[in-house]
């Protein structure tokens, strides 16, 4: 509450008969009646003071208001009253939640020892100051980061229950149930209802925002409001709900007002809607949509396969009009003079390859056996071995006396030798013979 104290009246006297601290004593104590008296000398001389707040009571009582207003931010109030002649002078919208300036005198009842203001004056509080107050706050939640774009959480294609609060009974409640149940008949809600306006709206809009946040089952929270000028808005701009509105972990839908209202809490929740009816239908799938989109879609995807299985079928009737496939038995019978042909050559290939083999094994046979030693042991050659098995290849390894072993073409038989002699004029000289004939197999 912004105060504005008046000039001191300067040399103004205390009222007569007033009671200082030095007048009394327990042995003299003053009366209560002159202690009231002084006590409202004293208020008296404090004149006129404008103050800026907010109403939160309102009774009329003989054409008379008695009312209570409050600074918001340092949670203190006074009392006032406005005599019905004062009241005339006034504006005729006043009402509890209105943002005031009010010009009070303060009033002391000397029998009763009640104290109050008495009103003078009263207006509502420029709404270009309100403005300029909320556009300040706008830019410091601004620069925080509350209205970035990537902060904001997606809202569910189908909540399972929506959170909503709103005042009761008020025709935005009515508005959300009635247009969400028309294009979801089987949506549930579970409302909190708070003040739309006035000292309570904040507070208890923050309580209903905790508890639907923390319900598990809630999957969005609309917070929806009629319209109303915009001192009755007021409370959405408030920066106590604006931060817990950015604290939620359940996204959060801001329905307040009408499409020109533009309250802080549009700006931080996750989505703003223009008008409680708008918030019902962006929450809230239409079914009769859903229903034909399916119907679309199934048209769609039938449409599609008949093309796909027509296109294939239309690939296989080409396929088997090719003259491979629609007669492949003579693409076998072409062959099959190629294959025997083929068959044939490789047949005379390897009689070939086998005849000339065998004829070179022949000559190869030949040639081992013309070379073998049984071969000149044949034609009458003998091989000579000593006891051990040595070849004699010269007569003096067998001396007279020494046995022998004979080998001859078929067999072999023991001898024993009568000493080297000499060899005759017409003894043959033939290398294969005695110790050099050549060594058996």
């Amino acid at each position: 509450m912004t105060t504005f104290q008046p000039e001191p009246v300067a040399g103004e006297a205390p009222p007569p008969d007033s009671v200082r601290p030095k007048d009394s004593t327990p042995q003299a104590p003053t009366s209560v009646s002159r202690l009231n008296e002084t006590i409202r000398g004293f208020i008296q001389t404090w004149g006129s003071v404008w103050v800026e707040g907010e109403i939160t009571s309102w009774n009329v009582r003989g054409g008379n208001v008695f009312g209570r207003l409050k600074d918001n931010a340092a949670d203190a109030t006074i009392s006032f009253r406005i005599w019905s002649s004062t009241r005339e002078r006034l504006p005729d919208d006043l009402k509890v939640g209105d943002h005031v300036v009010t010009c009070v005198k303060a009033d002391f009842f000397a029998k009763s020892g009640d104290f109050s203001f008495g009103v003078s004056a009263m207006r509502h509080v420029g709404l270009g100051d309100q403005l300029e107050r909320l556009e300040r706050l706008r830019a410091q939640l601004r620069a925080e980061g509350l209205f970035d774009p990537s902060r904001r959480k997606p809202l569910p294609f189908l909540p399972q229950t929506i959170g909503l609060i709103t005042g009761e009974n008020s025709d935005a409640e009515k508005d959300v149930h009635r247009n969400a149940e028309l294009r979801w008949p089987q949506v549930r809600f579970r409302t909190k209802y708070a003040a739309s306006q006035g000292e309570r709206c904040v507070p208890e809009t923050i309580a209903a925002l905790k508890a639907l946040d923390a319900a598990p089952d809630v999957d969005v929270i609309i917070i929806a409001r009629g319209g109303g000028d915009p001192q009755t808005l007021l409370g959405f701009s408030d920066e106590r709900l604006v931060r817990a509105v950015a604290a939620a972990s359940t996204p959060v839908v801001s329905a307040i007002g009408h499409e020109n209202d533009h309250p802080l809490l549009d700006d931080v929740a996750d989505l703003r809607a223009s008008t409680p009816t708008d918030a019902a239908k962006r929450v809230v799938p239409d079914v009769a949509e859903q229903r034909a989109l399916v119907a679309q879609l199934r048209s769609r995807l039938t449409s599609r396969l008949t093309q796909r299985v027509s296109h294939d079928i239309a690939q296989l009737e080409q396929l088997r009009s090719r003259p491979a496939l629609r007669s492949p038995e003579s693409m076998i019978a072409s062959r099959a003079q190629e294959v025997e042909l083929l068959t044939a050559r490789g047949r005379d290939r390897v009689d070939r390859a086998l005849e000339s083999h065998a004829r070179r094994t022949a000559e190869l046979r030949a040639t081992l056996r013309a070379l073998s030693p049984a071969s000149t042991l044949a034609r009458g050659y003998a091989i000579a071995h000593l006891a051990d098995g040595v070849i004699v290849r010269d007569a003096s390894q067998a001396p007279a006396s020494t046995p022998v072993v004979v080998t001859v073409g078929r067999g072999s038989f023991a001898a024993r030798s009568d000493g080297e002699v000499a060899e005759s004029a017409g003894a043959p000289s033939d290398p294969t013979a005695a110790g050099d004939a050549p060594a058996p197999n």
